[in-house]
């Protein structure tokens, strides 16, 4: 059984479908809470203006299995582009596949094409699976610790 498995640039007939995948991740994740809305919105962002990122999907046989999601900044420590991989999700179903490594390369291969300097992302902790997989990709800790103020007040019940 051979499978049809491409990579390409989402499209925003694609919203609804990465929206709810992207609720998955975030059920998963501590410091998130699905919010299709909210997750529809970011998406928007991104399609309606290029120069913020890109989100690539991994279709299977024409269904979608897979995304991820590359924001575009600058590093003046780098002195360039850098990019920061915001989300990666494979379906559960279809997890352990290597989807989720194809997925990654795209965005590596994509990365140095377009002279991309780092690729920086935060993943949950303790350790986890995902801190793995990075790693096998070739990805090192940083000594950086994340921190975050929310400046919207409907977050303010996170700070309770």
């Amino acid at each position: 059984m051979s499978e049809n498995i491409v990579i390409e640039p989402a499209t925003e007939a694609d919203l609804d479908e990465l929206s709810e995948m992207l609720g998955e991740l975030f059920a998963q994740e501590s410091d998130f809470r699905p919010d299709k809305q909210k997750q529809l919105r970011g998406l928007r962002l991104i399609f309606e203006q290029p120069s913020r990122g890109r989100v690539f999907v991994l279709r299977c046989d024409g269904a979608i299995v897979g995304m991820i999601n590359l924001l575009f900044t600058i590093s003046t420590a780098e002195g360039g582009f850098v990019m920061v991989l915001e989300d990666l999700v494979v379906h559960k179903e279809y997890q352990g596949k290597g989807y989720g490594s194809k997925l990654l390369q795209h965005a590596i291969d994509f990365a140095k094409q377009k002279n991309f300097l780092r690729i920086t992302l935060l993943t949950d902790r303790p350790e986890n699976v995902a801190q793995e997989f990075f790693r096998r990709h070739g990805f090192v800790e940083s000594s950086m610790i994340p921190m975050r103020l929310w400046i919207n007040p409907q977050n303010s019940e996170r700070d309770q």
